[in-house]
């Protein structure tokens, strides 16, 4: 009792010393007394014995609480200056770490490169902040507001208001520095095993014997599978089992059950030399045993690294609320109920019913990823691929281009030049990625798989992707008014930004716009379905994990099938078939990005949102339309929507629109 009337006591003097010191405000001013009150109340509830008695922090509030407006802006810019510093020269050193295992031209990691992988250069930092007391100093200044405040109070906020809002989400909790290093590892190990999980195409027999890829061709899981298995409708069909199929896809489909299932022989992964026989899930040339549960162990280490977090963390006590109410700012019910009013909708058996008209066969678990609807589906990909090696031969070639691309998007060559001279272009050892700027002495990262021969037109459409990342970053950094807002709302809507330029790809090829019609919008409803069922599989996971949190890596990988078998029954059996199918588990960043994918139908849901608000505009005008929404910077999702197409995040749009072309269906 002694403690909480001290505590009392001290934000009671202290309000009254601020709103005294406003000598033309009255001594009741809810405003300074509830930043006040709040200030001081996060930074004692943080404060240990380490840290000084109950007369230190007394003593603490009353020297470096700011009393003045000049005060306090003067140290909100010295805060700000120094958080971008921290972000940016530990981004630096990242980078510099990671190159050996994330690109190709560094060479081929050695042991040593894959130890310093994981090393996370800003693990300690926020334990030296909070020792030397400038992270209590931000919390008595700036304090911390809630999802629900950001979104209530957050309506009548200025742009520097919202600054100092993100300014006091940063020291939230204490997370001891070698909890974060090994929770950094765990993501790093898993990392790690993704990114060299490669299944030798031409090595996979059918039972008869014959191989039906080429020879050299090697694809990551499960992203280049995926893109093979697209690519792949073009191929002639073949009679299985009485049923006309392509084979290609068939054999992709069992090598992704047999990964998932982790039936897939451990020495097939990565081997010139295996032969293997999917369907009999039999090897030649090497050793026959599964690869067990190695994948699903990874994302165990990674829930046990969480769990050491959790008791830091009393605000937000799972990685689970951390990622939806603190990271993606919605929370995970209400992520789940927007995911499932899409996969429930009748607008599902219209779009379905295209798709099966147009193969002309019964639908299969694999046209989840039916790619039909987009322009180039109609289009030979060897030659789009000879155009795009001969534009794209290095990442150099492909660097010198983005000026020309973005002013052939609309953007003014002043600005494309600017942003342009921020991005720099890496050959990846992965799929591809995008790596944002996190300071204004960095460049944003476009990376993608380039051949020796140069870029084919699967690396071209992820590199446009990857720009599109690129593009965001570099505008809500390099344009943004206060550092601290620099970003998006969550990752959701810098994907948004990546679809927006992906499916322009063509555009910047030479080949015309391609406009909202109804294959525009049957393609971007399919994409938000496929995804959605995944994202949910995801989420279910994490929540079967943190109520088993003893569970193996067998009782995981077991319950992870059943999950994914159930929401594969509850909205996918209906229209593609074959009962408790368990494909939704195959997606990688369920290994090495827990509880990410939800961004991806996030994104999917802003970009049409945003395509929506742009339809009709010309080309400059569309530019000038996505810069002003991306230099909103990083706002909740629900005010960055208001703001930018003066409504919330909703399906209801692409609903409407599948529905009146189902309704209309001459309406091309």
């Amino acid at each position: 009792m002694k403690k909480l009337l001290t505590v009392i006591t001290a934000v009671a003097t202290i309000t009254m010393m601020i709103t005294g010191c406003k000598h033309d405000q009255p001594a009741s001013k809810p405003t300074y007394a509830d930043r006040t009150e709040r200030g001081i109340s996060q930074a004692r509830a943080l404060w240990r014995a380490e840290d000084g008695t109950e007369e230190d922090f007394q003593a603490f509030v009353q020297e470096h609480l700011a009393t003045t407006d000049s005060a306090r802006d003067a140290l909100f810019e010295s805060l700000s200056r120094m958080m971008e510093r921290l972000n940016e020269s530990a981004d630096m050193l990242t980078v510099e770490l990671l190159k050996p295992t994330q690109l190709t031209n560094a060479g081929e990691p050695t042991a040593v490169d894959w130890i310093l992988s994981g090393y996370n250069p800003s693990a300690h930092v926020s334990d030296d902040l909070f020792r030397n007391k400038v992270a209590f100093i931000t919390i008595l200044n700036f304090p911390f507001y809630t999802l629900e405040e950001k979104n209530t109070l957050g309506k009548d906020w200025t742009r520097r208001q919202w600054a100092e809002a993100r300014l006091g989400d940063i020291f939230t909790s204490r997370v001891p520095a070698d909890v974060q290093a090994g929770l950094t590892q765990a993501y790093a190990n898993a990392e790690n095993y993704i990114a060299d999980y490669n299944i030798c195409m031409d090595r996979l027999r059918t039972e008869d014997g014959r191989q039906l890829f080429p020879d050299g061709m090697l694809l990551l899981s499960h992203w280049n599978l995926r893109d093979e298995l697209k690519a792949d409708y073009s191929e002639p069909l073949t009679n299985l089992d009485g049923h006309l199929l392509n084979e290609k896809q068939e054999i992709i489909y069992e090598v992704m059950q047999r990964i998932v299932r982790q039936e897939i022989p451990v020495d097939v992964i990565n081997n010139a030399q295996a032969l293997w026989y999917p369907y009999s899930n039999r090897v030649e040339n090497a050793g026959d045993q599964p690869e067990k549960d190695r994948r699903f162990q990874r994302i165990l280490d990674i829930f046990h690294a969480m769990q050491q977090q959790d008791r830091y963390c009393p605000g937000m006590p799972t990685g689970i609320i951390r990622n939806f109410e603190g990271d993606i700012e919605m929370p995970a019910a209400e992520v789940d109920s927007l995911f499932r009013v899409l996969l429930g909708s009748p607008e599902v058996k219209t779009v379905a019913a295209e798709i099966r008209a147009r193969l002309g066969r019964e639908l299969r678990p694999y046209d989840i990823w039916y790619d039909g609807f987009k322009a180039r589906s109609s289009m030979n990909e060897d030659l789009l691929s000879e155009q795009t090696r001969r534009l794209y031969p290095t990442p150099e070639a492909y660097r010198q281009q983005i000026p020309t691309m973005l002013r052939q998007l609309g953007f003014q060559p002043d600005k494309a030049a600017e942003i342009g001279s921020h991005i720099v272009v890496e050959p990846a050892r992965g799929s591809g990625h995008a790596w944002p700027c996190l300071g204004h002495n960095e460049p944003a990262r476009l990376r993608t798989r380039i051949a020796p021969a140069g870029m084919d037109y699967k690396g071209y459409n992820i590199a446009v992707h990857e720009m599109g990342h690129n593009v965001e970053e570099v505008v809500s950094l390099y344009l943004m008014d206060y550092y601290m807002l620099h970003g998006i709302p969550n990752t959701g809507f810098t994907e948004a930004s990546a679809f927006l330029f992906q499916h322009r790809d063509l555009q910047l090829l030479g080949y015309g716009r391609q406009e909202q019609n109804r294959d525009a919008v049957y393609d971007a409803f399919w994409g938000m379905y496929e995804i959605m069922g995944v994202s949910l599989v995801d989420m279910q996971m994490w929540q079967w994990l943190y109520a088993h949190p003893k569970a193996t890596a067998t009782q995981l990988r077991d319950a992870t099938l059943a999950i994914a078998a159930e929401v594969w029954n509850a909205y996918f059996e209906p229209v593609l078939g074959e009962k408790d199918c368990i494909l939704l588990a195959i997606y990688s960043h369920m290994v090495n990005s827990p509880m990410y994918l939800p961004n991806y139908p996030i994104g999917h849901i802003v970009q049409f949102q945003l395509e929506e608000a742009f339809s009709g505009l010309a080309d400059a005008e569309w530019a000038a339309e996505y810069e002003r929404c991306y230099r909103l910077g990083r706002l909740t999702p629900n005010e960055w929507m208001r703001h930018a197409v003066n409504g919330k995040l909703s399906v209801d749009p692409i609903l409407r629109k599948v529905d009146s072309f189902g309704q209309h269906p001459d309406n091309q």
